[in-house]
């Protein structure tokens, strides 16, 4: 980790480009979190809540992708013309522009994870830690594998629960995200892995909560941990890998 050494010299950002999900997943994560058909979009409340997604990560000093910015601009703009009257019967519903692709890489999506899954059995073949061996095992039956915005979720729900009089402005002088990285590594050097709740004090304020989510990112961006959460009790884990 010789490139968390400065860290600590100014804000840290987090770079999600070709690491976590895109503009897609993210529509994917509302339709499912709010329970949508989607064929029948509600676009205002889509739009809404995906660029209240967008404050949230910029105010975590995370990067994202220019495609963020394109579908936004989509979504407003379909917004804006379901406003409109319709003066055909045969006139194409605007959300069709979002409803095709969405369509089209939920069912790439779902291949592609087939494959995933199956070159993840073929591991056996090799030799791999304890740990390893303890994530394989539980993953197949009992878990399912959470993305950026349900670790968002998580995040949020904490931060929900602290006195909005709590405030503070987050700066690499405060706190250290190398040296949170460097705590969780060891709790999971001698555990293996740990419950999302473990890694808070009894009661974090929101400078705790930020920098154990920038740590987070930059482990699953060096591929050192793999989130899951538990199918029935909702409850998340990390595992070093």
């Amino acid at each position: 980790m010789e490139h968390l050494d400065n860290m600590a010299e100014e804000p840290y950002r987090v770079q999600l480009e070709n690491i976590f999900e895109g503009p897609m997943d993210l529509l994917v994560h509302l339709i499912k979190k709010n329970e949508l058909d989607i064929y029948d979009i509600p676009i205002a409340l889509i739009t809404e809540q995906y660029l209240q997604y967008l404050e949230w990560m910029k105010m975590m000093n995370i990067d994202f992708a220019g495609e963020f910015i394109v579908m936004a601009s989509t979504l407003a703009q379909i917004k804006s013309r379901m406003l409109l009257p319709i003066h055909e019967e045969d006139e194409e519903d605007p959300r069709q522009e979002i409803i095709k692709p969405l369509l089209e890489y939920i069912q790439f999506k779902s291949t592609a994870e087939q494959l995933a899954e199956r070159h993840l059995l073929g591991e056996d073949i090799f030799i791999r830690s304890q740990h390893r061996e303890d994530f394989l095992n539980i993953a197949q039956d009992e878990y399912i594998k959470i993305g950026l915005f349900e670790l968002i979720d998580a995040f949020q729900k904490i931060l929900n629960k602290i006195p909005s009089d709590d405030r503070m402005e987050f700066t690499a002088d405060q706190i250290s995200v190398k040296d949170k990285i460097s705590q969780i590594a060891d709790i999971l050097e001698s555990k293996g892995s740990t419950t999302f709740k473990e890694l808070f004090s009894e009661k974090p304020d929101k400078g705790e909560v930020i920098v154990t989510f920038l740590a987070i990112l930059e482990m699953v961006k060096l591929v050192l941990i793999r989130i899951v959460q538990h199918a029935q009790t909702g409850v998340i884990r990390l595992f070093y890998l």
